[in-house]
């Protein structure tokens, strides 16, 4: 190698751990606006009589991004930071089983947002007796709205919403329109299909590290694998594109920012796979 091939080389290495750590900070600041908007929803959402079950479902997004941190990091330790003789069966099993740990957290927010889609489907009430915001001034109810929630007030209930018809959203004094309803129930399903599709990615991942760690770099089931990951991939941008249309746009650079995190990961299989390409060659 040329002195201007590694020079190169090394600036190219120095690039990538900026970015990385500009990632990794971006995703941090993300998790505390989570928690904080959870907390102010929370508000809204839970009361005196909300069991440990609700607390989980009210913070259910922020303990993802829990999860996430914590694979995150996990993958960052088996793929990067640790050298092969640091890798010991031990030190594997013991990245395994916090990983595992992580995925059953995951598990537990996919069944959250799935029974919250199936109640929001089954257990919507709606309230007869009110046929306008007004109505409910001085009840402190709240409306919500693509996932805006507001105290009604008697200043603000005629400029909330004009409909006739309204439906009390799972939870006792939170109330939506037909508009508010239909997209509660969208908002609700696509994070079941996003995390659904994002820990099929992590599945992917999974597969590349345990067929690297026994120096496979190549054959069908990584070839599927990768296939596999430009699929959820793409699905992920479209699930994007929904929220863009919903003006969420938080929601929108949350996704691309934990793309980009997981794609220093992405970078970091790629590099130990050729690595593991140059000692075969």
């Amino acid at each position: 190698m040329t002195p201007v091939s590694n020079y190169l080389l090394r600036r190219a290495f120095e690039l990538r751990r900026w970015i990385k750590w500009v990632v990794y900070t971006l995703l941090l600041i993300n998790f505390g606006y989570y928690a904080w908007e959870e907390w102010v929803i929370a508000a809204h959402t839970l009361r005196e009589s909300s069991t440990l079950l609700d607390l989980g479902s009210a913070f259910s997004a922020s303990l993802e991004e829990l999860a996430w941190f914590l694979l995150l990091a996990l993958f960052e330790l088996e793929t990067y930071v640790l050298s092969d003789e640091a890798l010991t069966p031990r030190v594997q099993r013991t990245l395994h089983l916090a990983r595992i740990a992580a995925y059953l957290l995951l598990a537990h927010t996919l069944y959250q947002y799935t029974i919250y889609g199936v109640d929001l489907e089954r257990k919507v009430t709606e309230l007869p007796e009110v046929t306008s915001l007004c109505d409910l001034d001085g009840q402190e109810a709240s409306f919500t709205s693509n996932m805006r929630y507001t105290t009604i007030d008697s200043q603000n209930c005629e400029e909330l919403s004009t409909a006739s018809v309204f439906y009390e959203v799972i939870v006792e004094g939170v109330v939506t329109d037909p508009k508010g309803l239909t997209i509660e129930k969208q908002l609700a399903w696509v994070d079941v299909i996003e995390l659904s599709v994002w820990l099929l990615i992590i599945l992917t991942i999974e597969i590349d590290i345990r067929l690297q760690n026994r120096d496979i770099v190549g054959g069908s089931l990584m070839h599927a694998a990768n296939v596999s990951k430009a699929v959820l991939y793409g699905t992920l941008f479209l699930v994007m594109a929904y929220w863009a249309l919903r003006h969420q746009w938080v929601y929108v650079w949350d996704e691309f920012v934990w793309i980009a995190g997981f794609a220093v990961i992405e970078m970091n299989v790629k590099e130990w796979r050729d690595e593991l390409t140059g000692e075969t060659t």
